[in-house]
Order: structure tokens, then C-alpha cells, then sequence
């Protein structure tokens, strides 16, 4: 039996309507851009290891879950987070193939190990936010969305200390931190080759991006069409809906 706290809920995966995720208005609730990156992230079909960096309370994991039969890690610094991550898993009975760790990603190293992944991926604080006057009131949001506690060369870092010499590392971020995020790649060795840029809607700008890179890879960066939101009436694109409910 899981235990669900008072103030918590159980909600369905918006692309999986037979997975359920245990979520929190007052903790934590994963959105749409988690949902962006466990499609958009090359994942190996048999067999194989994935790390998922700052995993929140396991949308990416769970969602991977079902484009994956290889082992999927989950690390995460807040512990109420981690536990809800946890619970889900154990709703939905992937305790074989999916594990959760408590902890901070920069002190991983003994128990990840080092190269020992084929896939990283990552939904990471955007902000790099210092004045507290400018961060959420919740502390649980102020953790997940600000780097207080891991900055971008953090992640970036740990990716590559955890994922083997031609294995893949993708990352969803805002626009804004694009030049950071490359610029951090090739310092550590983590080549660019595929970048996506969402939209909301058609002449509005970018408000995410999806990046992928290969560790010790060659240079050579794939710019995919640009991945549009919502249509002028508000409903998803075809594109859209076809991410957030699996569809083919």
C-alpha cells in the first residue's frame, strides 16, 4: 500500500493515462517541459543505464519508463521530493527498473560512479537567481527552479562525469542561457549535436529549448524544425499533443 499524504494528489502522466504520479500544490508538480524532454532524449531500447539529474519527484524517469527497458536512476537533493519520486515508482510498479537517490548530484561520484551511464538527462533549476527577494516563497519551488543548491555548470559537470565516452546528455532550459549552456558543454567535453527550440505559439518567442549532446563527440549540430505549442485558438498543435499523449 502507498502512502498519500494529506497534501498531496494523484494525477495521471498527461502522455501516459495509465501511469500515475504522486504530486503536491504545496511541494512540487512536474510540467510540461519534463514531459518535452523524456520524448525528446535519446533513450536505448533493450537494454542500457540512464541517469536523470535533479529528477523533481520522477516525471522523467517514469515517462522513459515506457520508451525503455534499461535501468533508469533518478537523483535528487530535496528529500520530500525523493520521496514522492519513491511512492510513484511504487504506485505504478517499477521498482525493478527504476531507483531513486536522495542526495546532491555534485557528491554523487562513489555511488553513480564515474562513466557509468549511457544516457544523462536533466531538468534543471533555470534561474540563477541570488536575491531572495526575487525567488518563490516556497521553499520546495525556490530549490527546483533557482541554481541555490546546483548551478548550470554543476549539471553540466556531473553529466559528464557520469555518462561513458560517446554516451548522450540532454537537457531542457530557457533560451536565455543557450550560449552558457554550449559554451559549458564544450568545456567539459560534451559535443552539441541536436538543439529544438519550443515555442508557445507561431510569432511569440522562445520560451524553452531541448539540447542533446554526445561526450568526446565531433562537432556537428543538427538545428530541429521549431516546436510549436499552441495554435491561435489555444488548442495544442498537432505536434503538441502528439508529445503530451503518446501519440505516434
Amino acid at each position: 500500500m502507498v502512502t498519500i499524504y494529506e497534501d498531496e494528489r494523484v494525477d495521471y502522466l498527461l502522455a501516459e493515462q495509465d501511469m500515475s504520479i504522486i504530486q503536491s500544490p504545496n511541494v512540487f508538480a512536474f510540467s510540461l517541459d519534463a514531459v518535452l524532454l523524456a520524448r525528446f532524449a535519446y533513450v536505448p531500447i533493450k537494454k542500457g543505464a540512464i541517469l536523470d539529474l535533479c529528477t523533481g519527484n520522477g516525471a522523467v524517469p517514469l515517462l522513459l519508463s515506457r520508451r525503455t527497458y534499461a535501468s533508469i536512476t533518478g537523483i535528487e537533493i530535496q528529500e520530500r521530493l525523493a520521496d514522492m519520486a519513491k511512492r510513484s515508482i511504487q504506485l505504478n510498479s517499477l521498482e525493478e527498473q527504476l531507483t531513486i537517490m536522495h542526495g546532491d548530484l555534485k557528491d554523487m561520484k562513489d555511488s553513480m560512479g564515474h562513466s557509468a551511464f549511457d544516457v544523462v538527462t536533466c531538468n534543471p533549476p533555470y534561474f540563477p537567481t541570488e536575491a531572495k527577494a526575487e525567488r518563490n516563497q516556497n521553499d520546495y519551488l525556490t530549490i527546483a527552479r533557482h541554481e541555490v543548491y546546483s548551478t548550470l555548470e554543476d549539471v553540466v559537470k556531473a553529466s559528464k562525469l557520469h555518462v561513458r565516452p560517446g554516451g548522450k546528455v540532454a537537457m531542457v532550459h530557457r533560451p536565455g542561457r543557450l550560449v552558457d549552456i554550449i559554451t559549458l558543454f564544450r568545456q567539459y567535453k560534451i559535443e552539441p549535436k541536436r538543439l529544438q527550440l519550443v515555442y508557445p505559439k507561431r510569432g511569440r518567442d522562445a520560451n524553452m529549448l531541448l539540447i542533446e549532446g554526445i561526450r568526446d563527440g565531433k562537432a556537428d549540430l543538427t538545428m530541429l524544425p521549431p516546436l510549436y505549442i499552441y495554435n491561435e485558438d489555444d488548442t495544442y498543435t498537432t505536434e503538441a499533443e502528439a508529445i503530451i499523449y503518446g501519440k505516434p
